[in-house]
């Protein structure tokens, strides 16, 4: 029924439940078949493929830049720009890449990125000359850069809609081994492939893998349910904070270019990169919904020492990696295919190292453990000389591969553990910035350090500083006092504010006077939250469980008539603006229920045109003959709709529960000081996981 007596407000709210279940059926809790194997082989093949085709295409090319350069006419030096150019693009695309993930949908963005990685790789196939490769090249960092920030996105995702708070440690150690394992076969393959094929290959070879990537990813990932149509272009990009964006890629530039510059310093980069970080942080801090959260990276300390961490292990393996390939070819007179043999075991270490602390709980452990291999793994190289036996050098990579295998899947897990869950795409491209970084940086330490030659002294210049770096890890993993298992820390806000849990919910609720209001998850309203899917799907499984026990549903929407936009005073901040701009017009598809939560004819459809549930609308009278005195409420916004709803129910002496994960609001701050301060005031805060509890008294 509609409290306002117009039939049919509310997108098909009168539709037959077979013509709803048609039409939703794939989106509804009880159709979903990959929720009895969320993270399947189905699910973590696309991702690995996808996320897989940076480092492939970052270590394949170094086995063809010689034939490159006798092609197009170039020296051997030139090719170089096609290394630079794909670290470049990359280390400020990734960050880019997830930030449009976390506003269109990760799956799109997923899927557009392989597209771009197969243009690239058809360019880079066909080229004549180094521009049209430079272009390829750029291409293929655009592209390959949303593999790994979109697949954690939708790591996260998946994990939220099955009700998983830990992470999910075998899918992010499969992203770590998979990584790792192509960097360590990546120029064995790529100099089979120039050998059999021709410098092509190294291009070409895209275009097998994106294409197989593509069709997995179409098949086998759930679409996106982030509402793209109806949004303002301007509304989207302050959403994206495209000035931001812009800044953090003239940062980076400026940054890249000065450590690319170290032999010879330009001093004038360094200033620009100042700069352009100064002004980004100006701008950043007055942004609505920053691009880089300064305020963000400044209170979670966590967070940001897990980028630096991150970084400086990645400078530590990349410094040794570089120096030793050219100390192996010089001082033992190896070939380049050789050595990379030689270094072969270190990427398949890494590899089994990180599937060995896949369900590790406990990070902290595991980062205090690479740190200590870092310094073991210098001090060793300390005693190689030219006179070393090659398996002795062989035995120094593996400290190296095993330490690398266990930082980088600890400081994922890290990442995924204190990156906020709707910012979880752009936390993912910044760790992969900062490992770009350490990337560039090594190449110039090893640059400067074999400047004149390559030489034992030159090892051990590089092996002093890895121990200064890996001092530095060590200490950062020791003295971190957020790196603790799960079980060590501090109690969540939820269990803190609300004494209620799973196990404690008793006396629970009498269905039969309880009512489900779901409140504007409407297309317009959805398109205001960063990260609206797990928002969704947590409203749609709290739906499912009303309808399990035959709980009262009720579907609030805002939306006006003409009339209504007339009786908008002009004085009205938060009204004013929607009457001028005829703005949720009842039945504009903006105002439109989302499709996903099925209407049925025994719903309550209330129609208002102010915050509250209960302002403009007859939902109490609507309630009173049934008896309802229990009241569970999620939706969108925790400061408009549910606030305000809060309120005035309270004040009506409901019994009140509020489910924070199906709740959200477009500024996190105002959610979580609401959801754990303002609303225990008067409600109990649960999650969709503790309904069934709630029932089951």
């Amino acid at each position: 029924m509609d409290s306002t007596g117009r039939a049919g407000a509310g997108a098909g709210a009168h539709a037959p439940d077979d013509q709803h279940q048609s039409r939703t059926g794939a989106h509804a809790p009880g159709a979903q078949p990959w929720r009895q194997r969320p993270f399947g082989p189905r699910f973590v093949a696309p991702l690995l493929m996808g996320a897989t085709l940076n480092p492939v295409n970052s270590s394949v090319i170094a086995t063809a830049l010689v034939a490159i350069a006798a092609s197009v006419g170039v020296s051997v030096g030139q090719t170089a720009i096609l290394i630079s150019c794909l670290y470049l693009t990359s280390a400020i695309a990734q960050p880019t890449a997830g930030r449009l993930s976390e506003e269109f949908g990760p799956r799109r963005v997923f899927v557009t990125g392989i597209v771009v990685v197969f243009l690239g790789g058809l360019l880079g196939g066909i080229a004549t000359d180094m521009p049209m490769l430079v272009v390829a090249r750029v291409l293929i960092g655009l592209g390959t850069s949303a593999g790994y920030p979109a697949a954690m996105l939708l790591i996260r995702r998946r994990a939220t809609a099955i009700g998983l708070d830990a992470p999910p440690g075998k899918v992010l150690s499969s992203l770590a081994i998979a990584g790792a394992v192509t960097v360590a076969i990546g120029p064995a393959i790529g100099g089979l492939l120039v050998g059999w094929f021709g410098w092509r290959a190294a291009f070409l070879v895209n275009v097998p893998f994106t294409v197989l990537a593509f069709a997995m990813a179409l098949a086998w990932i759930a679409k996106d349910t982030d509402v793209i149509r109806g949004r303002a272009t301007r509304d989207v990009l302050a959403r994206i904070d495209v000035p931001g964006v812009l800044g953090f890629g003239a940062t980076m530039t400026a940054l890249l270019v000065f450590l690319l510059s170290l032999r010879e310093p330009h001093w004038a980069a360094l200033g620009f990169a100042v700069a352009f970080a100064a002004a980004l942080v100006w701008w950043e801090l007055r942004a609505a919904n920053p691009f880089l959260d300064v305020r963000l990276l400044a209170s979670n300390g966590a967070l940001t020492r897990t980028y630096l961490r991150n970084g400086l292990s990645l400078l530590g393996v990349y410094v040794m990696l570089y120096g030793l390939t050219q100390w192996l070819e010089a001082a033992h007179g190896l070939s380049a295919y050789a050595a990379g043999l030689v270094l072969l075991p270190m990427g398949l270490l890494s590899a089994i190292a990180a599937r060995l602390v896949a369900n590790h709980v406990d990070v902290r452990g595991p980062l205090i453990l690479a740190a200590l291999l870092l310094v073991a793994g210098s001090i060793s190289a300390l005693f190689l000389t030219s006179t070393t036996p090659v398996i002795a050098v062989i035995g120094v990579t593996a400290l190296f591969g095993i330490m690398s295998g266990i930082s980088n899947l600890a400081n994922q897990t890290t990442l995924y553990r204190e990156a906020p869950p709707e910012k979880l795409g752009t936390a993912s491209g910044l760790l992969r910035t900062f490992g770009y970084i350490g990337s560039i940086a090594s190449a110039t330490i090893t640059g400067s350090v074999f400047r004149t030659h390559v030489s034992d002294s030159g090892l051990h210049h590089v092996s002093l500083i890895l121990i200064g770096i890996g001092a530095v890890v060590l200490l950062m993993s020791v003295f971190d006092p957020r790196l603790k298992a799960p079980s060590d820390e501090v109690p969540s806000p939820r269990k803190e504010n609300n004494p209620m849990s799973a196990a404690s919910i008793s006396p629970a609720i009498v269905p039969a006077r309880t009512a489900l209001l779901l409140m504007d998850y409407q297309n317009a309203v959805l398109g205001s939250i960063a990260d609206a899917e797990p928002v969704l799907d947590h409203a749609r499984q709290a739906l499912a469980w009303a309808r399990d026990h035959d709980i009262q549903v009720v579907h609030v929407r805002v939306a006006f008539a003409e009339e209504d936009f007339d009786e908008i005073p002009a004085h009205s901040k938060s009204f004013a603006a929607i009457a001028e701009s005829r703005f949720l017009l009842d039945g504009s598809p903006e105002a439109a229920l989302h499709a996903s939560l099925e209407v049925r004819t025994s719903d309550i459809v209330v129609r208002k045109t102010r915050f509250g549930a209960f302002s403009t609308t007859e939902l109490y009278r609507d309630l009173r003959p049934k008896g309802v005195n229990t009241l569970v409420v999620a939706g969108i916004s925790t400061s408009g709709v549910v606030l305000s709803t809060l309120r005035d129910a309270a004040d009506q002496d409901y019994r009140l529960f509020v489910l924070a994960d199906a709740t959200s609001d477009p500024d996190a701050e105002v959610h979580r000081v609401l959801i754990e301060k303002v609303f225990p005031q008067q409600a109990d805060i649960l999650r969709t996981g503790d309904l069934d509890a709630l029932t089951g008294a």
